[in-house]
Order: structure tokens, then C-alpha cells, then sequence
């Protein structure tokens, strides 16, 4: 893991398909600059690293070469996997996170049990139309 992402890891958590790695703080989250041939190692989907924010209550950064996406900008399905890991360790169930990608992005996460509910300011990247027949 350490070659994958060059810095230390604290926990190691493995949800569904995907690696949650908690790191030391904020700044080692932003420091990482992944080994991707290493990172694809490490899980079939996504690896998430994630640590206690300064001004955000967590951080996180998401990459999964193995389905094309070498860094995701702002990652909505790794918040419902964050947010009740956080929210157990916080012990609160709304609050504010920044994704730390080059665009960044920042959401309100709330726990509400058996679901996630995630706000924030978004971004169209595409419009369309799908036919079912």
C-alpha cells in the first residue's frame, strides 16, 4: 500500500469491492502523488484515501485505474462509504467535506442510517437523452 500511494497508512478498511485508507492528516492526503500500477493492486474497483480535514470535518481523494479513472474530480458513491465511516468517528451525522483532486469539490454529507444524502454545488458535464425500447 505504501508503494501505491507513498505515505503512511493508519487503517486499512476494505467496503464491497473498494479500499478505504486512512492517512495521517489533510496535507498527507494532498501530498499523495499515486503509483498507479500499484494502486490497480490494491483493489478491483477504487482505492479512497481519506483523513480528519482542517477546516472540513474529512478529505478524500478517489482513484480507480482499473475501471479508466486514474483520479475522480468529486466522487458522490465514495461519500456513502465515507460518511458512516467518518460520522462513527466524529460522532456526528452531517458533516462538510472536500474531495482534494486538482478540481476539487466540496460536500455536506449527512448519515441517515440506512442511506447518505450528499449536497454540494455540482458541475454539468453532459445532457442527453436515453431511449428504452
Amino acid at each position: 500500500m505504501f508503494d501505491a500511494i507513498g505515505e503512511q497508512i493508519l487503517e486499512a478498511h476494505i467496503f464491497n469491492d473498494d479500499l478505504i485508507l486512512l492517512l495521517e492528516n489533510e496535507e498527507a492526503v494532498q501530498n499523495v502523488n499515486p503509483n498507479f500500477e500499484a494502486v490497480k493492486s490494491l483493489s478491483n474497483h477504487a482505492v479512497t484515501i481519506t483523513a480528519k480535514g482542517n477546516s472540513v470535518d474529512f478529505v478524500s481523494r478517489f482513484f480507480a485505474p482499473n475501471v479508466g479513472v486514474s483520479e475522480d474530480p468529486v466522487t458522490g458513491s465514495s461519500h456513502t462509504i465515507l460518511t458512516p465511516f467518518w460520522a462513527k468517528r466524529l460522532q456526528k451525522n452531517k458533516m462538510k467535506s472536500k474531495q482534494l483532486s486538482k478540481r476539487k469539490g466540496s460536500l455536506i454529507c449527512e448519515n441517515c442510517g440506512d442511506r447518505v444524502k450528499i449536497s454540494g454545488e455540482v458541475v454539468l458535464y453532459l445532457h442527453g437523452e436515453i431511449e428504452i425500447k
